[in-house]
């Protein structure tokens, strides 16, 4: 039943918007448009990822229409201004469902589908995602582009479109094996090229100072190198507005790209090398940094993408009316960690060189600009440039910041006279060692707002990394807990909570979501509990469906499902999940008519390529799995599933279905996390230390909801302090002893008792996470959620004022509270008060 295009016409309603209509006929209309004038395909010979890409475009229609409306509203707001949020990662997921959901249209495209005898969720699961990022970092950003535009806030997300992004996993005889993720290999709907919009972008070279018709010191820049950054444009929908915002992502290309020359004298290689050499630039996510040529590789990533984002909104500033000096009262501009701090002297370079401003004039417009987000207590992960690199590549960039440097280290010696150490740690240079840039302290002193992303997270900022700063400059600082947009995690992800959810309370929570405190009064309803169970589960069954599928495993969704999917990593403590596990194992070999509860432990996260013992965790929880899962002794009650190529797009499968969620990292080493949120806003328990948003979880949902061990960040320290001595743990806990003595022997590697030894000798010996610290207080919390979970009520209850009470961690929530603490931002349509 496939209809013609005259067909489709002839059913049109009279005075209905055939080209953006939003019913059934409309949408099968713009579906066959595609295929037939677009594509050149017959909807009876068509593809699936024919028909993906043509319901695809006749949605991307429709945001762009969305698009120009918003543009003309921004227009007529001139004294407004505009979020530009930049950061190397965008982990936006898969786009389909998400937009469906936010134009209203998900069951009138489902329909507009199904007469033609296609499957609406047939199209989902083949849409591929863009792995446009490594983990939380990118994830979040995705988030808050989503609540930009539900909030109505113009904004425009800057970053890089990487031809590759974070590998695809798969795991062979246990191990993490790293594959290519050519996330474009069938095309990817969403974007529009702007070629017309390019930017150029210099490297190298040289600089000179000459003086101008006036008189003035100048300094111009003499690159060695230049390379074209073409603008990608995604458009970004509001929820259930007709906001619609755009992530901008830059694809480097030769400025020549063909030397036509060298290819009439047989030269081949030497015909396309400028353009090979320039695209690497947008090439792959994050190269790998241990060579100098990784190093530079991605200094210039870094560069590239805020080049041109500065470029792009200063072409839009003036050509809209403003000067060079008042770009701050246009443009707010957020720095998502410190990879794109290089924009603090790319846009003084703008500023000084090329707009002739004062150096005071550009610092102030400079400051008030940037604002700068921190999201890692992990010195290893706070960046440094050495000083030979930088300057070889960006060497205007160099003398901007000696002389901010210079400015600074006075400034610190006039507020400190006499504290040379202070300087010495203030300063943007290490001068130890091989000396390098410290982009956290540029990013410091280069914005007017500094942010923590998390209650604990900003005070271990204030106490420890970044004491010196807020002594000098407290009035930059400020939190802002992070937050997962609803939309995305539950309506789009878990369909059946939301339709249970929006029949109990009304529709209205997934932009107000501090309205799911209404649940509250059903948690003592029996009715409502056995609703929610049936969620549930109904949930887990579709989740064993896909983990049979993957992995062929079977798994049995009547147990409880304890999840822990994150990156891989010492501090997030999958291993002591681990232990764990091999607990109940013994337990159960030593007598297996023991009765405990049955579990279904699901692992899932990417390990960093060159980070062999967050691999070897891996290869440790599948181990573990394949001496568990089919032990007679066991009887199935314990099954360990390692879920392979953890995403976006498996997360919405995942989130939904856990009962327990595993927020296990040392105390005082998580920033914040996002997964704990999404678990919690699902409906699953939570089990974890006083870490991170972990802390303000359990004082919002309660105490009593909340299941906690483990020491604290201050207890941390003042066990590490007084002399830790992990041996001693072991030699005195006699469970322990067994479960470690186990991985050794070589019982879980088939006899070799050296796969496993450099993670236990690391555990026995050295243990800078606090694994065996505490290992005993995780063990005895567990044993309290197997206690709650033999009560279906009780359980029901406490997972019901869960999501009842997550009504902070809405991403929304956090947009408002930058807008008003960071950026004076306003909604389209509203003034803007307190701006620069």
């Amino acid at each position: 039943m496939f209809p013609s295009v005259a067909a489709t016409e002839a059913t049109s309603e009279p005075g209905r918007d055939v080209r953006t209509g939003l019913d059934p006929a409309s949408l099968m209309q713009a579906v066959c448009d595609y295929l037939y004038y677009f594509q050149g395909r017959h909807p009876a010979t068509a593809s699936r990822n024919d028909f993906y890409l043509a319901t695809a475009y006749a949605v991307r229609d429709r945001l762009f229409q969305r698009g120009i409306q918003s543009l003309d509203a921004l227009l007529h707001r001139p004294d407004g201004r505009t979020v530009a949020y930049l950061s190397a990662e965008f982990l936006m997921g898969p786009q389909l469902a998400a937009n469906l959901v936010n134009l209203g249209i998900h069951d009138a495209m489902r329909e507009a589908l199904w007469r033609m005898d296609i499957r609406l969720e047939d199209l989902i699961e083949h849409e591929v995602e863009p792995g446009l990022g490594n983990g939380g970092l990118g994830r979040l950003a995705a988030c808050y582009l989503d609540s930009l535009a539900t909030l109505e806030i113009p904004a425009i997300g800057y970053g890089i479109r990487y031809e590759f992004g974070i590998f695809n996993q798969q795991i062979r005889d246990g191990w993490q094996v790293e594959l290519t993720d050519k996330w474009l290999h069938l095309g990817y709907p969403w974007e529009v090229a702007r070629p017309e919009r390019a930017v150029a972008v210099r490297y190298g070279g040289y600089t000179e100072a000459y003086t101008d018709e006036d008189g003035r010191h100048r300094v111009r820049w003499i690159p060695a190198e230049v390379v074209k950054g073409v603008p990608h444009d995604t458009p970004i929908l509001g929820y259930r507005v007709k906001t619609c915002n755009l992530l901008r992502l830059w694809r480097a290309e030769a400025v020549q790209t063909f030397d036509f020359e060298a290819f009439n004298i047989g030269d081949y290689a030497r015909a396309v090398e400028d353009q090979v050499t320039s695209e690497t630039i947008s090439k792959v996510l994050y190269p790998n940094d241990a060579s100098p040529q990784g190093k530079a590789l991605r200094l210039k990533q870094q560069y590239f993408f805020v080049a041109c984002a500065i470029e792009d909104m200063l072409r839009a500033h003036l050509r809209f009316g403003g000067t060079p000096s008042t770009f701050h009262k246009r443009w707010a501009a957020q720095l998502n960690d410190t990879h794109p701090t290089v924009a603090v002297p790319e846009l003084m370079r703008l500023l000084l060189d090329d707009h002739g401003l004062e150096w005071d004039d550009a610092w102030e417009v400079t400051q008030k600009t940037f604002g700068y987000t921190n999201h890692t207590l992990l010195p290893e992960a706070l960046e440094t440039w050495p000083i030979d690199l930088f300057g070889a590549l960006l060497p205007r960039h160099l003398e901007i910041v000696f002389e901010i440097n210079r400015r600074l280290c006075d400034g610190i010696r006039r507020v400190y006279p006499g504290d040379e150490d202070r300087v010495r740690r203030m300063s943007l240079i290490e001068e130890q060692g091989r000396r390098s840039l410290r982009m956290a302290n540029l990013a410091c002193v280069g914005s007017h707002a500094i942010n923590g992303v998390a209650a604990l997270h900003t005070e271990l900022l204030k106490s420890q990394v970044l004491s010196d700063w807020v002594a000098m400059f407290p009035e930059r600082f400020c939190n802002i807990t992070n937050g997962v947009t609803p939309r995305r995690f539950v309506v789009v992800a878990n369909p059946g909570q939301s339709k249970l959810v929006s029949e109990t309370i009304g529709d209205d929570w997934p932009i107000h979501l501090d309205a799911l405190r209404r649940l509250e009064t059903h948690a003592d309803d029996p009715g409502f509990r056995a609703r929610w169970r049936d969620t549930k589960h109904a949930n887990k069954r579709q989740l064993a469906a896909v983990i049979k599928d993957r992995t062929g495993i079977s798994v049995d969704p009547d147990s409880l499902f304890d999840i822990q999917v994150k990156r891989i990593h010492e501090y997030k403590r999958q291993h002591l999940n681990v232990l764990h596990i091999l607990t109940l194992y013994r337990r159960l070999k030593l007598n297996p008519d023991l009765d405990i509860v049955p579990r279904t432990f699901v692992f899932g996260g990417k390990a960093a390529p060159g980070y062999h013992a967050a691999k070897l965790i891996i290869k440790l929880v599948g181990a573990t799995g394949d001496l568990v899962n089919d032990d007679p002794d066991v009887r199935g009650r314990l099954k360990v599933v390692f879920f392979p190529n953890f995403s976006v797009k498996n997360g919405q499968a995942i989130y939904p279905a856990a009962d327990l969620s595993e927020q296990i990292s040392t105390a005082g080493q998580e920033a914040s996390g996002t997964g704990n949120m999404k678990f919690a806003l699902n409906g699953a328990l939570t089990i974890g230390t006083l870490d991170g948003a972990n802390i303000e979880i359990r004082e919002e949902v309660g105490a009593e909801n909340f299941f906690l061990f483990g020491l604290t960040a201050d207890e941390v320290r003042s066990v590490k302090a007084s002399g830790y001595w992990p041996r001693a743990i072991y030699e005195q806990n006699e469970e322990l002893r067994a479960v470690i003595d186990l991985i050794a022997s070589g019982a879980l590697a088939g006899g070799d008792t050296t796969l496993f030894r450099s993670l236990v000798d690391g555990l026995l010996w050295h243990d800078p996470f606090m694994v065996l610290a505490d290992y005993q207080s995780y063990v005895a919390c567990q044993e309290r959620v197997a206690a709650l979970w033999r009560d279906p009520e009780a359980w029901s209850r406490m997972s019901i004022l869960n999501v009842a009470r997550m009504g902070k961690f809405s991403s929304d929530r956090s947009i408002r509270d930058y807008c008003e603490r960071v950026w004076h931002v306003g909604p389209l349509g509203a003034p803007t008060e307190g701006a620069p």
